[in-house]
């Protein structure tokens, strides 16, 4: 059901919150979902099953971030940029490595071979960056958990300071704090996630 649109008042003067931001705040909850869902689908299978056959999950992974990385509203523009640069990086990291590997052994090779982790990394630097920017705006713990874990975990493989079983705890960990992350956001009204429209009219303004 299409919304009027409602005037606020910002830092920089009134702004006006129509029907479509309303839509893109939707997708950019729905697609840190997907994200999240996808992450902790593919540790429970790698669990259950083993790390065969894992690629569509991280397929899904992929598209989740990148999804989310188009819809959110980040005042700095350079840092939206770049985040989504990261994402795009990683990406191709992920399919270099689907090539030369297989998509089958896609994560064993990853496991395996550390050094992979220069090509994927980018990505979760990218998601990185998304939780940094949750926390800075929302303050929430899970999200400043995120952005440290990450981090710790992707430097302690590449320096062979984290074992599998450490690395695979860390990750887990990582994965249900985003979970959280995103189901408290659900319920929270959707122009927290808008931001102050007015800042963004400022910043993209010439001169």
């Amino acid at each position: 059901m299409t919304q009027l649109p409602v005037q606020r008042q910002g830092v920089y003067g009134p702004y006006l919150v129509e029907d479509h931001h309303r839509r893109e705040v939707l997708a950019y909850r729905t697609s840190l979902l997907l994200l999240a869902l996808a992450q902790l689908g593919l540790l429970l299978q790698w669990h259950l099953v083993g790390p065969a056959l894992l690629w569509p999950w991280l397929l899904l992974m992929v598209l989740g971030l990148g999804a989310a990385l188009h819809w959110v509203h980040i005042y700095l523009i350079p840092l939206h940029r770049a985040l989504q640069l990261f994402w795009l990086l990683g990406s191709l990291g992920f399919a270099a490595l689907a090539i030369t590997a297989g998509p089958v052994a896609m994560l064993p090779t990853l496991r395996q071979q550390p050094l992979w982790i220069l090509a994927v990394g980018p990505f979760f630097a990218a998601l990185t960056g998304l939780g940094f920017k949750e926390f800075f705006c929302f303050r929430r713990p899970e999200a400043i958990g995120l952005t440290l874990l990450l981090p710790l975990l992707l430097l302690g493989r590449l320096l062979g300071l984290l074992a599998d079983p450490a690395a695979g705890s860390l990750l887990l960990v990582e994965a249900l704090l985003l979970l959280v992350l995103v189901l408290r956001k659900l319920p929270v009204d959707f122009e927290a996630d808008l931001g102050d429209l007015s800042v963004f009219a400022r910043l993209s303004a010439p001169g």
